[in-house]
């Protein structure tokens, strides 16, 4: 029987859900994963529309964190699977949400901060317009698919994820065995500006939204410090103890993965947390040096 503090988490195995289950177990909430996984407590299948909705009665909030993922060449199957993952996995849930007997009172639905495209060194809030590229349009289409639980009076939240920095898994984890090889350097020019944010305060952020009833809408989910990929490289290279001076030319990215990499690898995104701001949010990891050692529990 579910609690009045009773949580259902998608996307409960990933980088971000794996962290972020015990946390709130930690904080007294009864968390039911939905996942394919046998060991889910709720089954799901977004790509056919299966889900045990009944098992979520009760349910006091939904996180909604699952979604294929981006980190890879983008062939047309491989777009197919980015889209439809987010956009039905999404609207399977918030259906679902709207039609429980007693609705929750949030649902917490994942965005990232690829919806602002490539855009240079603008300044970015959740008052900026969405971006231009096929990421920006998934990002856009993800969000709208929660809309008929924003119609239905369910509190919806977007945290739009920045670079979440953990050892385990994520961009920072990719670059841990050329850097720590002393074969690290810059993408591209090194110029792009790079939003990130430590596993740590990622999984706090989203427990604070979660529990504070004034927030909804957008949410940047980044540390306040962004910084340039040059500068993401030299921090790097520096708590490893390593060389950060290979640069890996655009065209070789572009090359190997095509438009993920024009995309994600080589674009510019310099995203502020406004609204996590105005809350008063406290990062514990606000400066990229911090984070770092954190993550990879280097001593400082």
């Amino acid at each position: 029987m579910a609690t009045t503090r009773s949580v259902a988490v998608t996307g409960a195995t990933g980088l971000v859900g794996a962290a972020l289950v015990p946390a709130l177990r930690a904080q007294g909430w009864t968390v039911l994963t939905v996942g394919r996984d046998a060991r889910a407590n709720v089954c799901w299948n977004p790509a056919t529309s299966a889900l045990d909705a009944h098992a979520l009665n009760g349910v006091e909030a939904i996180i909604h964190l699952a979604g294929s993922p981006i980190g890879e060449r983008w062939t047309p199957p491989r777009r197919r699977a980015i889209l439809e993952s987010r956009v039905q996995g999404t609207a399977l849930i918030a259906h679902a949400a709207c039609a429980l007997p007693v609705p929750p009172r949030v649902l917490v639905s994942a965005s990232a901060i690829g919806v602002y495209g490539d855009r240079g060194d603008e300044i970015l809030s959740e008052t900026s317009a969405a971006g231009a590229g096929y990421l920006a349009s998934v990002c856009e289409a993800w969000e709208g698919a929660a809309t008929v639980a924003r119609a239905a009076g369910i509190r919806v939240v977007h945290p739009r994820l920045g670079i979440v920095l953990s050892e385990t898994g994520g961009a920072l984890a990719k670059l841990l065995v050329p850097f720590r090889l002393g074969a690290g350097g810059p993408a591209g020019g090194g110029r792009q500006w790079m939003s990130w944010i430590s596993l740590t305060d990622t999984v706090r952020a989203l427990s604070a939204v979660l529990d504070d009833d004034g927030m909804s809408g957008a949410v940047n989910v980044v540390a306040p410090s962004p910084v340039t990929n040059a500068e993401f490289s030299q921090t790097l290279g520096r708590v490893l103890h390593r060389p950060a001076i290979l640069p890996l030319p655009a065209f070789a990215l572009e090359l190997a993965f095509g438009e993920m990499a024009r995309e994600t690898l080589l674009a510019s995104q310099r995203v502020q947390p406004s609204r996590l701001a105005a809350a008063g949010f406290k990062f514990e990891h606000a400066s990229l040096d911090a984070a770092l050692r954190a993550e990879l529990r280097l001593v400082p």
